[in-house]
């Protein structure tokens, strides 16, 4: 990814982030999703394709990462 497409990019956090700088931000791409730590924003960048970031957050609304007591 290049410099200039990654500082035109539209950053954000969960709404149920903590106030605490704990959090992961995610930005739309016209071919999927990137995600990088906020805490270190100019570190790396991950980017997951639409139909499998599709599948992890239809993972996690099914409760398959849900800890058990």
């Amino acid at each position: 990814m290049s410099a200039s497409v990654e500082k035109s990019m539209h950053w954000r956090k969960s709404t149920r982030s903590a106030g605490n700088g704990q959090c992961v931000e995610i930005a739309t791409m016209s071919d999927g999703i990137a995600m990088r730590d906020s805490k270190d924003p100019e570190g790396p960048i991950l980017q997951f394709r639409a139909a499998t970031w599709r599948d992890f957050v239809d993972s996690l609304r099914a409760g398959n990462f849900d800890r058990t007591a």
